[in-house]
């Protein structure tokens, strides 16, 4: 960046050409001065401002900044006869600027160079721009930015050790979004696309499925990371963020349809599987049964304790079998005829059974109840590649509706 800064100092005033004319008619000369000295300037070096006042001029908004000194102090010093001065210099300067980054990296940001007097207040020195402030702006071009306009202001700023004059620059700046197409939203978008050849692959090859899956959501997840580490961290949702995290989402929901039709495929196996296991007990549990009813055996459980009935199995009872109240073993089946005993002691020996327990048998019914009604509702798919049909279709479109409302709102906005 160049620096001009121009005043006028009366001490400074010099008159460098006089002219002697010579009068024929008198003896003695006489000086004709033809020329003020306004238009007579010396260009002096740098190390001249340290003898005369110049300004304490500093960048209000200034990270880091160095002058040039190849080969030699890049500053002038230009003296005109009436006193003007023009003092310039050529350094480099890292200026803060406060960005928004919403809509990072289809945004726009306002970056200002701001310029003020250091110790001298108002009542002491006052900046105003020229008629004709920055010059070369229009052939200017940065790596990531393209200038759209500029303008210059200048305003009093009320500090704690008094009032000073500061001048701002303030460019317009439009992001250039060539590289971030070709480092991000490119290899983003390849990526999804490259998520949907599963629905082309053959559902029993879990292995290719699972690893191509895998695969995509890793290198999205690369390029997440690699876009978040060069931006500060900041707190709320960038552009970027959100289409890195859809199209996560896509490659992620890939990765889920194919679980989706594996565990149907195999689910139905199964469950067939299951149905013809059932029947074929059946078959052999009804051979058996018949088997046992013809015989003429049956099994008396002499003991209590060995009742299937929970409230009685740990009842003891030290009576002996009577004859007078013994049961009508005609009234249970041949297989279930127990030889009960009964005493004069019977009420003690029953146990209270509590309600507590009740309640969660009735919440866990309920929960099955409503599992089997949601699964009852869900349509019962009964070729798997319906779905690998379906996803072919779906994921596309959606896919493209999102693309086209998010670069409708980010690029129009």
């Amino acid at each position: 960046m160049y620096l001009n800064q121009y005043w006028k100092d009366e001490r400074l005033a010099f008159n460098a050409f006089a002219l002697w004319s010579d009068n024929p008619n008198e003896q003695t000369g006489e000086i004709m001065i033809e020329d003020d000295g306004a238009n007579d300037v010396i260009t002096l070096s740098g190390d001249f401002a340290e003898k005369i006042w110049v300004p304490d001029t500093f960048f209000a908004n200034d990270k880091n900044s160095f002058l040039h000194d190849v080969t030699e102090r890049n500053k002038l010093v230009r003296l005109a006869g009436d006193g003007a001065v023009t003092y310039g210099m050529r350094f480099t300067t890292t200026l803060a600027c406060m960005m928004d980054l919403h809509y990072y990296p289809l945004d726009s940001q306002n970056c200002t160079v701001e310029i003020e007097s250091y110790g001298y207040t108002v009542s002491d020195v006052v900046m105003y721009w020229k008629s004709t402030p920055i010059r070369g702006v229009e052939e200017a071009e940065l790596p990531q930015f393209t200038i759209i306009g500029y303008e210059t202001n200048d305003r009093k700023e009320k500090l704690a050790t008094g009032i000073y004059q500061r001048l701002s620059l303030s460019f317009k700046l439009q992001r250039n979004i060539g590289y971030f197409v070709f480092q991000t939203y490119l290899p983003s978008i390849l990526i999804v696309m490259l998520s949907w050849v599963s629905f082309w692959i053959n559902h029993e090859a879990t292995s290719a499925r699972v690893a191509l899956g895998i695969t995509t959501v890793l290198t999205m997840t690369t390029i997440s990371t690699g876009v978040r580490s060069s931006l500060p961290r900041i707190s709320y949702v960038k552009a970027i963020d959100i289409y890195l995290v859809m199209c996560f989402v896509f490659v992620f929901a890939a990765l889920l349809e194919y679980a989706a039709v594996n565990y149907t495929y195999w689910g139905a196996r199964a469950k067939k599987k299951s149905k013809k296991t059932k029947e074929a007990e059946r078959k052999v549990f009804g051979k058996t049964e018949k088997a046992s009813c013809s015989s003429d055996d049956i099994i008396e459980l002499q003991d209590i304790r060995l009742s299937p009935i929970a409230s009685l199995r740990n009842r003891h009872y030290a009576n002996t079998i009577t004859t007078s109240d013994s049961v009508d073993s005609a009234k249970f089946p041949p297989s279930f005829r127990i030889a009960r005993s009964y005493g004069s002691s019977t009420r003690s020996g029953l146990r209270y059974r509590s309600t507590r327990g009740q309640c969660r048998p009735k919440m866990l019914h309920a929960i099955k109840r409503g599992a089997s009604v949601i699964k009852a509702s869900i349509p019962k798919i009964k070729d798997v590649n319906v779905i690998d049909k379906y996803s072919r279709v779906i994921f596309p479109v959606s896919f493209a509706a999102f693309n086209a409302g998010y670069w409708i709102f980010y690029v129009l906005e």
